[in-house]
């Protein structure tokens, strides 16, 4: 008797939903022409890396809650004199998530990690890379449900890229929406004007006739 095989909620989602509307609304020949999520990369920059081993450390265990995968340390490609970096010197940590994990962390992040955001309102629409890539940054590490509030050194912010096989933004833009991403709708990602309040305008108090005449005559003098 053949085991059944494990897979993950999002990716029946892309394979019985998101992929026929993508090929019904692009109107591609082929199945193989329907673009797909390649990967999803975390990246963690951490500033005072070098001198503080235990934050670096506490980042590559938070990270690996989140993904449920071993991150591992970035360093510095070259030397930056004005932050007193030396090449080779760790500066973060990251981990690139592929197949299962890929999706499952989707599934994670839309169902529960954003909405969990503060004042959030949807992802710009404006953060794709021109080559169907899109990126965005998240402010905080605890709206992630696997970190615990109580155990949190310091808040951290952290990238995240979607990596796609697609070379067209708006394939793209459609797929990641389809697939649950919330994206906002292009024309809404408006600027809101802030009103500015004018002063009042102030009033010039009225001199006096004998003070004027006063003046005139020491400037005669």
């Amino acid at each position: 008797m053949a085991e059944a095989t494990y897979t993950p909620t999002y990716k029946q989602k892309y394979l019985n939903e998101v992929r026929p509307h993508l090929i019904k609304t692009f109107n591609l020949e082929s199945v193989m022409e329907a673009p797909k999520i390649e990967k999803i990369t975390l990246n963690i920059g951490l500033g005072n890396a070098k001198n503080d081993s235990k934050a670096l450390k506490a980042a590559l265990d938070e990270l690996m809650l989140i993904t449920g995968q071993k991150p591992i340390v970035t360093k510095a490609k070259k030397d930056v004199s004005n932050f007193k970096i030396r090449k080779g010197f760790p500066v973060g940590c990251k981990v690139t998530l592929r197949k299962n994990y890929m999706y499952e962390f989707l599934e994670r992040l839309c169902a529960v990690a954003l909405p969990r955001t503060r004042d959030f309102r949807g992802l710009s629409n404006k953060s794709f890379d021109g080559q169907g890539n899109y990126s965005f940054g998240i402010k905080e590490q605890v709206v992630f449900p696997e970190i615990d509030y109580d155990k949190v050194d310091t808040i951290r912010g952290m990238d995240v890229i979607i990596t796609t096989s697609s070379d067209n933004d708006e394939i793209s833009y459609e797929m990641l929406r389809a697939m649950g991403l919330p994206i906002k709708e292009k024309g809404t990602e408006i600027e809101e004007e802030v009103p500015v309040r004018k002063a009042p305008p102030v009033e010039e108090a009225p001199v006096e006739e004998d003070k004027l005449n006063e003046e005139k005559d020491g400037e005669k003098v």
